[in-house]
């Protein structure tokens, strides 16, 4: 039975519209690209609390940060590149240091927005937003971790990036499975490695999991949704537990999720930790499949690192 799989802009897209119905101060803006986002889908059910900006990024972070001062939710959203990238100063000037209660929901990021080319696949975000005072950043990996993601960053106060991809990705959790903000959520029990992922990794990091399984190797993987804060307890734990550290990321592998977790290691139990990701470069144009394998992001690069010695 081929397995389904969902982009989670479509998932976020979904969610907004639910969240919409019980909640009148959410409102939604754009810019110039919610069909792509799929914000598009709270647009035609609640055309009153939806805002294209147009293609005006930096008014898309001041006008939510605004909407914000008068008790609004914004969720504002556009491509991840313009989002952390064109708009930084807003997000760090009008959004962040007054910790305003903005949502910005970034989607298409990484290598994996495939054709687009370079200078449309964000590396750099997770690295710009997690630097900043006040923020809270995720990253989810399918529809239902999304889904929660939605309508519990709506219900905490503060800034929020969350970080959502353009490709369908397998749906990994069961419908009312519980999450938790700051707290990774770990698939397996194995002792023989851990691989941290976010976002699209994850799915590989399970396979690579299913497949090691077949070899006698036995590896839990931590899902990551949450890159900051971190979740240093089970970092520790996994470093106590296993035989080898993997982190890997749809980012470039300096300033994201590896990062995150070798400081954690750094101050708090010193280990090795292999960090997959984007090798500090900028990324190319082809499909998503082909640009993971050229990147060595898939399962079956997973599984060589865990398997050398």
């Amino acid at each position: 039975m081929e397995e389904k799989k969902i982009a989670t802009r479509q998932s976020y897209g979904e969610a907004l519209v639910e969240l919409g119905k019980q909640n009148p101060n959410v409102v939604v803006l754009d810019a110039d690209l919610a069909g792509a986002t799929k914000t598009e889908l709270f647009a035609k059910q609640f055309p009153d609390r939806f805002l294209d900006i147009g293609i005006a990024e930096q008014d898309l972070m001041a006008t939510s940060a605004g909407l914000a001062t008068c008790g609004k939710i914004p969720f504002a959203s556009t491509f991840a590149v313009f989002a952390a990238g064109r708009a930084y100063d807003q997000i760090r000037n009008s959004i962040c240091y007054p910790e305003l209660n903005v949502k910005i929901v970034a989607t298409h990021a990484g290598i994996t927005v495939g054709e687009d080319g370079a200078t449309h696949q964000m590396l750099e975000d997770l690295s710009l937003m997690r630097t900043l005072p006040n923020m809270t950043v995720m990253c989810t990996s399918d529809d239902t971790e999304t889904k929660w993601a939605i309508q519990e960053i709506a219900n905490m106060q503060g800034p929020v990036y969350l970080r959502l991809a353009r490709m369908a990705t397998p749906i990994l959790y069961e419908k009312g499975e519980e999450f938790t903000i700051g707290k990774a959520k770990q698939i397996g029990t194995g002792k023989d490695g851990t691989v941290f992922a976010t976002g699209v990794m994850v799915a590989e990091a399970v396979k690579a999991q299913k497949l090691l399984k077949e070899e006698g190797i036995d590896i839990r993987v931590v899902d990551v949704h949450t890159i900051k804060p971190i979740d240093e307890e089970t970092i520790i734990t996994c470093a106590k537990e296993t035989k080898k550290l993997i982190s890997i990321e749809d980012h470039n592998i300096i300033g994201g999720l590896g990062s995150a977790i070798a400081e954690v290691l750094t101050e708090k139990y010193p280990t090795k930790l292999i960090r997959m990701g984007v090798p500090d470069t900028f990324g190319k144009s082809g499909t998503a499949e082909k640009l993971m394998q050229y990147f060595h992001l898939t399962a079956e690069d997973i599984v060589k690192k865990i398997k050398e010695k």
